[in-house]
């Protein structure tokens, strides 16, 4: 077991905190909002009318999976970076995202009455399992799986733009928002798929730590403490590729906050370990800010969620990447 520490205790519970103030806010600012006063009882199914549509129909679901969605996003980053030894990676490294999008790309243009996530876990799997196969060795090797991984992506994305140029000039609009990630059309399904995912993989993942943490040290000094490289690995991956499948279906190839909410957690908490779930909680808060910021904010109100998080991630990468430079490691 990994001994708890004080200071990761005292995040996770800020950051719930943090998150409970940004849901509440969510639900009741604007023309919409439900006032304070009737959100208790309109929680706990008290009300009716306005509040009761707002809350059961219109917020709720999306708040909801923005919460989910983050919490798995987080987790999926948290396994990725551990296992490839690499701060800079996470599911999108392989190409998930992209090929998502292709999916949902594909089964707009050939099956039309696929529901988009199905397109989207599709495409996602697909591109998951060209490059594991590429890398010839799995995901063993960083290098391989980040180039087979831009090739894949590369792919995919000239399907994706092949399809919106040529076959959806109607529709290109509306699967733009889709690609880029949103919430805007997120409800009970989603809520409930994402919601049963991440009841199945986080416990699975915090059962990970100590292997992965061996795992580090390199994959003979692993094997020889009688940890399973190659299982491990693959155990972690595939909860991560699950666990970023599901908040794709859900919300789009929402981008980095896989990679930065692990980073975020470990540089607040000054620990060289990237936890769980702080990681999750950390995805999460980010999710429910940038979704409330996309729903009040002026200057980006209306804005798919996933173009907030682009942008700001982006920031963050570069920050990242400097930071990395200048200690060697890149």
């Amino acid at each position: 077991m990994i001994p708890v520490r004080r200071d990761a205790v005292l995040y996770c519970g800020l950051t719930v905190l943090a998150v409970l103030l940004a849901s509440t806010a969510t639900l009741s600012l604007g023309r919409l909002g439900i006032p304070l006063t009737e959100l208790p009882s309109a929680l706990f199914g008290g009300a009716g009318g306005k509040s009761a549509f707002v809350l059961e129909r219109l917020r709720g679901p999306r708040l909801a999976t923005a919460v989910l969605v983050g919490a798995l996003l987080g987790l999926s980053g948290t396994l990725f970076q551990s296992v490839t030894r690499n701060p800079l990676g996470s599911p999108d490294v392989i190409g998930l995202g992209a090929g998502a999008g292709a999916g949902v790309a594909v089964t707009s243009l050939m099956f039309p009455g696929i529901p988009a996530p199905v397109g989207a876990g599709t495409g996602a799997g697909a591109a998951t399992l060209i490059v594991f196969f590429c890398t010839g060795k799995g995901f063993r090797s960083p290098t391989r799986t980040i180039i087979a991984g831009i090739g894949v992506a590369a792919m995919a994305y000239a399907v994706t733009q092949y399809v919106v140029s040529v076959k959806l000039r109607d529709a290109a609009a509306q699967l733009a928002a889709y690609l880029v990630g949103s919430l805007n059309a997120a409800n009970r399904d989603d809520v409930l798929i994402t919601g049963i995912v991440l009841l199945v993989v986080l416990p699975c993942a915090m059962t990970l730590p100590v292997s992965m943490r061996l795992l580090e040290m390199g994959d003979d000094t692993a094997a020889g403490l009688g940890v399973d490289p190659d299982r491990t690995r693959t155990a972690a991956i595939v909860l991560s590729v699950i666990a970023a499948g599901a908040a794709v279906a859900a919300a789009g190839p929402v981008s980095f906050v896989a990679l930065t909410a692990p980073q975020i957690a470990r540089r607040v908490i000054r620990s060289s370990e990237i936890g769980v779930i702080p990681a999750a909680l950390t995805g999460a808060l980010i999710m429910v800010v940038a979704d409330l910021a996309a729903q009040q904010m002026p200057l980006v109100r209306g804005l798919p969620v996933g173009v907030l998080t682009l942008g700001v991630g982006g920031l963050y990468l570069g920050h990242l990447l400097l930071s990395e430079h200048r200690k060697g490691r890149l």
